[in-house]
């Protein structure tokens, strides 16, 4: 990560970390966290969801070991057909 003068960020792991993953379906997306997650405990909560009703957001916070396990958890989120976004 980036700061504002272009420095790296330190992260101390493990330390908690919330993924924001946009689709359209809410039972679909449940589905994606407990298939991604897997046996790891995490907290989920809806986020925001469109005027429309078309997209919703989930904040999935969960604890990362390492900077390689975040990158992991973020491509394992991206990589599901359910999952739109990634933040």
């Amino acid at each position: 990560m980036l700061n504002d003068c272009k420095q790296k960020v330190e992260l101390a792991y493990p330390c908690p970390w919330v993924y924001k993953i946009i689709g359209r379906e809410q039972e679909e997306l449940r589905a994606a966290i407990v298939e991604v997650v897997q046996a790891r405990e995490c907290l989920v909560s809806l986020s925001n969801s469109s005027s429309g009703g078309k997209y919703l957001c989930l904040d999935v916070e969960l604890v990362v070991v390492s900077a390689e396990d975040r990158e992991a958890q973020h491509l394992a989120f991206k990589g599901h057909p359910a999952v739109l976004l990634v933040l």
